[in-house]
């Protein structure tokens, strides 16, 4: 999602930085990059003239071009314009205290009848209960695929198969709904290949005749300007409140997400990131913005972390590391716990600093990877799980090897780079928040660790020495640890 905007934006970032002085004219270069960078990403041509007049009226102002870092009152420039362009966005659902009637619509294949589960299920994990309502009387085994969602989510489904009349399912929803004691029914409604007169009747008809409280139009991300053109040509019949955008997941380009706003004048109210039922996120325009810059999007991952991640065992790993216990089986349920948030080229890029590392992962199989380290964890006995750099010899790496189907060097880099994580980890139990982000930023930036848990003299992406700064920053950080090891030793004496 986003990555051609965000090479494009870096490309632009890089050029201004160039220049030892910047002036107007190298300034229009690096701007004239980021028009092409949003025209690239499928940003419709009107929203990206009024977005390049507005930021470039405050790019070519005195304080920008005279300061210290013109890039970053760039950077800052151009993320609150891109946040100006996507938002202002109201998340409420404005449920009632009755019933409260949230009507779906979109064309066929935008993913409208997965995302009624998506939104049942967020509706009722936020203590609502909410009905679903199979409306799409067009599509063959429409109703089915409603009534399987919703068996897997446990939520009632209404469905009507002898129906004719999809205003007429709707409208005897809405009665069965008060006598189950369901609080929001939400109305999966029949879509076509492309707009028409008959299905903007018909949708004009539920609306009128079931009064929703919400009604959201629900976009394929992927088909790029058409989803902007369609949010248009809805908006205008129905008035809609908001668009949810499926499959920012994909190859995507993201333009559509840019443009819907401004061209159609409705905001992105949600996004689907998946095919999971979980995988729908509120859509905030400065989180996305943030991504796009590569600034990373902490406040989002906590939020997953909390409601994916088991807080018992996380509990318990930190409650481990502070005293100094760190095994391969902490490492292999830490494993375990990642993966619940989703692909690991999107963990990272949602890490400040890390979307960097994330790209120079590139094509290699990050999950088939995670599988082969714990099938060499697997491998070893209790005891080497427990201490594997003393027992762990050359003959069980050789078992090892033969039990995981891998290579014994493999084994060998696996136990190296958990002893290096270990230490890091145990030291950055006891940091704050900020530190433990500025850590990662380190390592983000291409410091490779060293089996001591230390960032490496070298940088890992470039091979390149560091300053002598960093030389002195790296020196005092290990200073610092045996001070703090030193202490550690006389509190145990």
């Amino acid at each position: 999602m986003f990555e051609s905007l965000q090479q494009g934006i870096g490309s632009a970032m890089k050029t201004i930085r160039g220049h030892a002085k910047l002036t107007e004219g190298n300034m229009r270069d690096g701007l004239r990059l980021v028009q092409q960078a949003l025209l690239e990403a499928d940003v419709s041509f009107p929203a990206v003239k009024d977005f390049m007049a507005r930021l470039t009226e405050q790019a070519l102002g005195e304080k920008v071009l005279k300061s210290l870092r013109p890039e970053e009152h760039l950077i800052g420039i151009v993320h609150q314009e891109l946040i100006n362009l996507m938002g202002p966005v109201d998340h409420s659902l404005h449920l009632r205290g009755d019933v409260t009637v949230l009507m779906l619509c979109g064309l066929q294949g935008s993913g409208k009848t997965t995302t009624c589960g998506k939104l049942g299920r967020m509706i009722h994990e936020r203590g609502r209960k909410p009905m679903l309502v199979a409306a799409d009387l067009q599509r063959p085994a429409a109703i089915q695929q409603l009534e399987v969602i919703g068996g897997q989510l446990g939520l009632p489904v209404y469905a009507d198969k002898e129906a004719t009349d999809p205003v007429t399912v709707c409208h005897n929803a809405v009665k069965q709904a008060k006598q189950i004691g369901a609080e929001v029914i939400i109305l999966d409604t029949a879509g076509r290949l492309h707009i028409d007169a008959e299905l903007m009747a018909q949708l004009e008809r539920i609306d009128k005749r079931c009064n929703p409280e919400q009604i959201y139009l629900v976009v394929d991300a992927m088909t790029g300007q058409d989803a902007v053109n369609s949010a248009k040509a809805f908006n205008e019949a129905l008035e809609l409140d908001g668009v949810i955008m499926t499959k920012l997941d994909g190859d995507a380009r993201g333009g559509a997400a840019l443009s819907v706003k401004a061209v159609a004048d409705v905001p992105i109210k949600f996004i689907g990131t998946g095919e999971h039922m979980d995988a729908l996120e509120e859509f905030h325009p400065e989180r996305m913005a943030g991504r796009i810059l590569g600034m990373g999007d902490v406040v989002s991952l906590v939020e997953q972390a909390q409601q994916k991640l088991d807080q018992d065992e996380m509990a318990k790993q930190e409650a481990k590391l502070r005293k100094g216990e760190f095994t391969l089986d902490d490492f292999k349920k830490m494993l375990g716990q990642t993966k619940k948030l989703g692909p690991l080229n999107k963990v990272m890029g949602m890490i400040p600093g890390m979307g960097n590392m994330a790209d120079a992962l590139g094509d290699v199989d990050a999950e088939k990877d995670m599988k082969r380290l714990v099938g060499v964890i697997d491998s070893m006995t209790p005891e080497e799980r427990r201490n594997p750099t003393k027992t762990i010899d050359q003959s069980r790496r050789r078992r090892i090897a033969a039990g995981a189907g891998v290579e014994p060097h493999e084994v060998n880099e696996l136990v190296k780079q958990f002893t290096g994580m270990a230490d890091l980890m145990k030291r950055m139990s006891s940091m704050s928040l900020r530190e433990r982000m500025k850590t990662m930023q380190q390592v983000a930036k291409g410091g490779m660790m060293d089996p001591g848990g230390r960032l490496s003299k070298q940088k890992q992406s470039t091979g390149k020495r560091l300053t002598p700064k960093e030389r002195a920053k790296q020196k005092k950080l290990r200073e610092k640890e045996k001070r703090r090891k030193k202490r550690d030793e006389k509190r145990k004496g």
